[in-house]
């Protein structure tokens, strides 16, 4: 007996020791154990069977087999707690029984579905924000998922880029407020706690730059232009402790990123001092042989772990060739242990090791599948992201007990269209979705006829049904027409060279106008389109994206007014596709147009205007907003001041409303040239009708900085105007001077 106390004693003492030892030392206790080939498990990530996000190769029987032998590190698309738990019961049989990381696509919400990512951007609500990711890492967790593939930070400033519906449109410092927010939601109070997910900073980087707005297509900038727009939302991103990082399909001036060693192991792994892990995209790093980088497997897998990617998503490469590399010298098996122990890292972090099962809880799922207080704020969520672009005589709000209402257009009655892409699919998304349809009869008064009829498909040809669209339209006081692009024609590999409404959606539009009855056009879309005819002639305009599992309510809240619009574009909208790439923050040139009517030897179309159709920032209201008293706390500063900018903005219209009031600054003259406009702060403030509100932002030389030609990150003296605004083209400007 007293030889079973000592030895439980010693076994007690001996757990207590394990368990004081920091993560570092667990990681290198753990990696003296491991053989090469268990190393480079760690590093590969396969798909699921059911489910895939890009071309599948699977032998499921094989994927199986190795995970048993512990040469998985990770799987995606696998989720649920039965599905989780029976997967990592076969790496329990590994040697080592190290844990799988579970990732997943949790992009704008999980069993929730939110906007889509640019429509919540137009919310410049940064508090929703991550309120969303909050919730979609607490459902995404309790369905056993580790690890999410999210937030998409590129910077993208061409809406033919289907991708654009995945990210926070054109601007950098917009884009890093949201990013850091997204961040903050999924991993919440930190990794390890069963509410958090790791978190993904994608696609690094500049794969929104691609060329032509081709998915996967080349990107050629200068590095100043690289370092200046493209990488400070990552760079913010890797300094609020992102878990991971994802490395993009394009290459950057001739070097595929999933092996560009400037930016992944001079920059992130070395002058950022980031300690997370790397992962490719969906078979990025096979892909560099169709680049022509890599002339096979082996050279492929020789020049990603060289430029610091650290696990294979869905190449086969590592593990088929990297034991062989590392044997022949080829590779630095320190290279190997480097990312083995970053993964091996976030797996101890996420308190894996302790209990591989504990995200697989059935429970937790279950109280996840339908949460109610989830979808009310979905509806809240959904109602802020919508742009109210266009309302003629106040023509918006409707009210509840208009007579007769006709709802035309092909998205009326969809349900699962409305998670837009890269969103989760459930079995009963047909009944729980709301449909627009549905949410605007549930607000009408029950005096009120609501006649539906769909007009025209998607995207065809097809004018049979106009006839009943029309007739529909002559017996109702008012028609809503909802009209845009199909939910998967934004998205991963869904580039389009023409952004206008598809089909004959358009002439659909035209016929129903010379009814001559009033019309309200929503705008379904996952990037901004190009309607001009619509722009110009149809009186009220709300752009509703893809608004999730609440649409048709959120829809219906700010067309009868319960919700008054508050969203701004995060992304200009452009005139035409010949005018792409337009955005806000441009330089000026040595020839600038002063206006749309001279267009002789200076930098303009002969044919086009300039100016986009709708402008970075702007968004209308159901009331109105009024700025005045912009004061600064000087004209004149020096050296680490900082300058003070105050404004009032009063509501001077009838209903009570939330603005976005934004800061843009610029830097008149510079060693290099510097952009017409800059985004430096917003705030997003709620005003009762009849009252003001003071708005104060504070900027200080760090908000001035620019890379110079020679990659220095400094500000310089000089003149500076400050423009304080409702969007980008209608501010307030004063002009200061800062001297060093």
């Amino acid at each position: 007996m007293k030889r079973v106390y000592l030895l439980l004693a010693f076994s007690a003492f001996g757990m207590s020791a394990y368990a004081q030892k920091t993560t570092d030392q667990r990681v290198a206790e753990l990696l003296s154990k491991m053989t090469l080939e268990e190393k480079i498990g760690q590093m590969v990530q396969y798909s699921g069977f059911e489910y895939a996000t890009g071309p599948q190769h699977s032998n499921s029987a094989a994927v199986l087999e190795e995970i048993k032998k512990g040469k998985v590190g990770s799987m995606l698309n696998v989720a649920g707690a039965e599905e989780t738990r029976a997967f990592q019961k076969l790496a329990m049989q590994s040697r080592l029984k190290i844990p799988l990381l579970f990732g997943q696509d949790v992009i704008h919400g999980y069993r929730t579905t939110f906007p889509v990512n640019i429509g919540q951007a137009a919310s410049w609500d940064l508090g929703m924000i991550e309120k969303s990711e909050r919730i979609a890492a607490t459902e995404a967790s309790a369905y056993g998922i580790h690890w999410t593939f999210a937030p998409m930070v590129d910077i993208a400033r061409d809406p033919r880029w289907g991708r654009v519906m995945e990210g926070s449109g054109e601007d950098t410092y917009l884009g890093t407020q949201i990013g850091l927010a997204r961040i903050k939601g999924f991993q919440g109070k930190g990794l390890g706690s069963l509410d958090a997910v790791m978190a993904c900073a994608k696609h690094f980087a500049a794969y929104g730059a691609a060329v032509g707005g081709r998915d996967y297509n080349s990107v050629d900038m200068s590095l100043r232009q690289l370092n200046e727009t493209y990488l400070p939302p990552f760079k913010a991103a890797a300094g609020a402790g992102v878990a991971t990082f994802m490395n993009s399909f394009n290459d950057i001036n001739g070097i595929p990123a999933t092996a560009n060693q400037y930016i992944q192991r001079n920059l992130l792994k070395g002058k950022w001092n980031y300690k997370g892990f790397v992962v490719s995209d969906w078979g990025s790093i096979g892909e560099m042989i169709p680049h022509g980088y890599a002339k096979d497997g082996a050279e492929a897998a020789e020049k990603a772990i060289q430029g610091g990617s650290d696990m294979d998503m869905e190449s086969r490469v590592y593990m088929a060739e990297l034991p062989k590399l590392v044997k022949e010298g080829k590779v630095d098996a320190k290279l190997v242990d480097d990312a083995t122990g970053r993964i091996l890292t976030k797996k101890f972090e996420m308190g894996l090791f302790d209990d591989p099962y504990r995200f697989s809880n059935e429970k937790r799922q279950k109280e996840q599948v339908n949460n109610q207080e989830n979808r009310k704020f979905g509806r809240e969520f959904g109602s802020k992201s919508i742009v109210l672009l266009k309302n003629k005589d106040n023509m918006l709000p409707l009210s509840k007990e208009v007579k007769t209402v006709a709802l035309i257009g092909p998205f009326g009655k969809e349900t699962v269209a409305n998670h837009g892409f890269w969103s989760i699919a459930f079995k009963d998304d047909t009944q729980r979705i709301v449909s627009q349809f549905d949410g605007i009869k549930n607000q009408l008064s029950k005096n009120s006829t609501l006649l539906y009829a769909k007009g025209c498909n998607v995207d065809d040809q097809d004018k049979t049904m106009f006839a009943e669209a029309i007739e529909i339209a002559r017996k109702s006081d008012v028609v809503i027409m909802t009209l845009g692009e199909g939910h998967a024609m934004s998205g991963e590999a869904k580039s389009r060279s023409n952004i206008g409404f598809s089909g004959v959606q358009e002439d659909l539009l035209k016929e129903v106008a010379k009814t001559g009855k009033p019309i309200i056009l929503m705008i379904n879309a996952g990037r901004p389109l190009i309607f001009n005819w619509a722009a110009d002639h149809i009186p009220a305009i709300v752009y509703t994206w893809w608004l999730g599992t609440e649409a048709g309510n959120s829809i219906a809240d700010i067309l009868f007014g319960a919700v008054n619009p508050s969203g701004k574009l995060p992304m200009t909208f452009p005139r035409t596709e010949g005018q792409i790439p337009v955005y806000y923050n441009h330089y000026n040139t040595g020839r600038p147009a002063k206006n749309n009517t001279d267009r002789n030897y200076v930098s303009a179309y002969i044919d086009l205007d300039n100016d986009p159709k709708f402008p970075f920032g702007f968004g209308l209201s159901y009331t109105d907003f009024t700025y005045s008293d912009m004061i600064l706390s000087s004209e004149n500063l020096k050296g680490d001041q900082k300058l003070n900018i105050s404004v009032t903005v009063s509501n001077t219209g009838k209903y009570d409303g939330e603005e976005v009031v934004q800061l843009y600054i610029r830097d008149l003259f510079g060693k290099v040239v510097r952009p017409v406009k800059e985004l430096k702060g917003f705030k997003k403030i709620f005003i009762k009708k009849g009252e003001a509100q003071k708005v104060e932002f504070t900027l200080t030389p760090d908000d001035l900085k620019f890379f110079d030609d020679e990659l220095n990150f400094d500000w310089e003296e000089g003149e500076f105007d400050i423009m304080v605004g409702t969007s980008s083209q209608n501010v307030q400007t004063k002009r200061i001077n800062w001297l060093k």
